[in-house]
Formats: structure tokens, C-alpha cells, sequence
């Protein structure tokens, strides 16, 4: 037998061992629990599961709490940008690209933000400077993602003195600079205070049922930007169906 055939016929038996450990294992589980035991038992595991899913760290922080962080500073950045334009406007305003009253963009960069300057708390010169700097090069990524995307940006400073077409300003520099000290000094201490309140299955369950409301609302938008249309693609399909359907039965 060459060493080829050895490690192959290893390797079967390795799988084929730990294929049998958990064959017996669950027989074994399911002799003691019975039926709706092994049910208990099974969902026990997944919670176990999405548990540890949870609570993996992150740059030292773990899912639970960014992914909260996130879905907060998402609400909040829309919540502050809506009453100032629409103060601006002298009409009701939303700023989101959805109909939720969600800004990712405020999620992630606060987030992103926090993660990254954090360091710099000592610092607050470098703090704001830095994250004055990052900030805007931030803005200016998505905006030309935007563009690139949807052939437009959602946002205009081309009123504003020392704009970069249209997409990045002095006037929003200065600010994003302030909003880092802030939240690194003194909003994010309180977020995450804010989100310890609250239990973890309450706070994941609440966190899934934010996402997924989001998810659906984005993506129902993006659709209408690209002007996908469901039912024509839905027709499309089941004539695709119906002509093999034909041809094959």
C-alpha cells in the first residue's frame, strides 16, 4: 500500500470515527430525553450557538454590543439630520434613504469611529484632528460610491463655501471633528450603559427584529433606485417554468 492510499484510508476512517461518535451521541440523547427532549435538547444547542455568536470580540468589543451601538447611533444620526433639515426646510423632512427612521451611515461611522479614535481620548487635539480628517474621507468614499451607484449623492454642499463637488465641505469637516470628540468622550460611556439595561434576550431579539425590518424596508428601496420590477420578474420566471415544463413533461 503506497502513502497515498494509507492517508486516504486514515482519513475515511477519521471521518468515518467521528461520523459514528455523532451518530451515537444523538441516539444516545435521544434514548434518555426521548422525543420532545431531544427537541429541548437540539434548541438548547442553538442558542448556545447564537449565544457565542454574540458574544465573539471584535477589536475587544463583542457583537452584541457594536451591533447594538450600531442600530443607536443609525436612529440617532436620522433622528438629528431630519429635525435639522427639516427646521432648514420649514417642512417635515425625512433624511433617510428608506422609510424606516434609519441612517446607516451614521452607524457605521460612529462605530467605525469609536473603534478606530478611541485610543486618542487622552488626546483631544489629535482626537478631533483625526477624526475631523477621517470622517470626511469617509463622507467622500460613499458619496462617490453613490454616485457610481445610483448616479447621485443624498446629500449637496455645492451652497457651501470650500465644497468638493458637491460631496464634502469645510463647513461638515469642522463638524465631523466635534461630533468625534463627542461621541468618543462622552456618547458612547452612555450608549453602552444604555444598552446594559436591558437584558441580552431581549436586547438580541430586539436587535434581529431591527435588522430585519431595515433589510426588508432597504431593500424594497433599492429595488424602486434600480427600478426592479417584482412582478415582471416574478412573470418572466414562471413563463421560464412553463416552457420547460413544456418541453421536458
Amino acid at each position: 500500500m503506497n502513502d497515498k492510499s494509507l492517508i486516504n484510508r486514515q482519513g475515511f476512517c477519521c471521518i468515518h470515527k467521528g461520523f459514528g461518535e455523532k451518530v451515537s451521541e444523538s441516539r444516545r440523547v435521544f434514548g434518555t430525553l426521548g422525543k420532545g427532549g431531544l427537541f429541548s435538547y437540539l434548541a438548547a444547542r442553538s442558542c448556545r450557538g447564537e449565544k457565542i455568536m454574540w458574544t465573539k470580540e471584535v477589536f475587544g468589543t463583542d457583537v452584541y454590543h457594536l451591533v447594538s451601538a450600531f442600530i443607536i447611533y443609525s436612529i440617532m444620526g436620522w433622528l438629528v439630520e431630519s429635525i435639522y433639515m427639516s427646521f432648514c426646510n420649514h417642512k417635515l423632512t425625512n433624511r433617510g434613504f428608506a422609510r424606516s427612521p434609519f441612517c446607516p451611515i451614521y452607524g457605521f461611522g460612529a462605530v467605525i469611529g469609536y473603534l478606530v479614535l478611541h485610543p486618542l481620548e487622552k488626546d483631544v487635539f489629535k482626537l478631533y484632528l483625526v477624526g475631523a480628517v477621517l470622517a470626511t474621507l469617509f463622507e467622500f468614499l460613499v458619496g462617490k460610491l453613490m454616485l457610481r451607484l445610483f448616479g447621485e449623492v443624498w446629500w449637496d454642499y455645492n451652497d457651501k463655501p470650500c465644497n468638493y463637488k458637491g460631496i464634502v465641505c469645510l463647513e461638515s469637516t469642522v463638524a465631523w471633528g466635534f461630533y468625534a470628540v463627542i461621541i468618543i468622550l462622552f456618547l458612547h460611556s452612555r450608549v453602552m450603559a444604555f444598552i446594559d439595561r436591558w437584558s441580552f434576550s431581549l436586547g438580541s431579539k430586539f436587535c434581529c427584529v431591527v435588522l430585519a425590518v431595515v433589510t426588508v424596508d432597504y431593500v424594497i428601496q433599492l429595488m424602486n433606485a434600480f427600478h426592479i420590477d417584482i412582478r415582471e420578474k416574478k412573470e418572466k420566471l414562471m413563463d421560464r417554468y412553463e416552457n420547460f415544463k413544456a418541453r421536458w413533461y
